[in-house]
């Protein structure tokens, strides 16, 4: 993972990480709260950059061959 300017940097509401991951909102919760899927709180809300999600993906991939 490298370094991102601050400007560059997209954050991801948990609905929209749900909605790219294919999961429910609750599951990306819990995932936040394990630490499985590192993440901002700002305010009372939840956001999660969009480089965490991707490198989390990519990680994730198995080879099935």
């Amino acid at each position: 993972m490298t370094e991102r300017p601050l400007g560059e940097v997209r954050l991801l509401t948990v609905a929209e990480v749900a909605a790219i991951m294919r999961l429910s909102k609750m599951t990306v919760y819990r995932m936040v709260n394990t630490g499985a899927l590192p993440a901002l709180k700002v305010g009372r809300s939840v956001r999660i950059p969009e480089y965490i999600v991707d490198d989390y993906l990519r990680r994730s991939f198995v080879d099935t061959a």
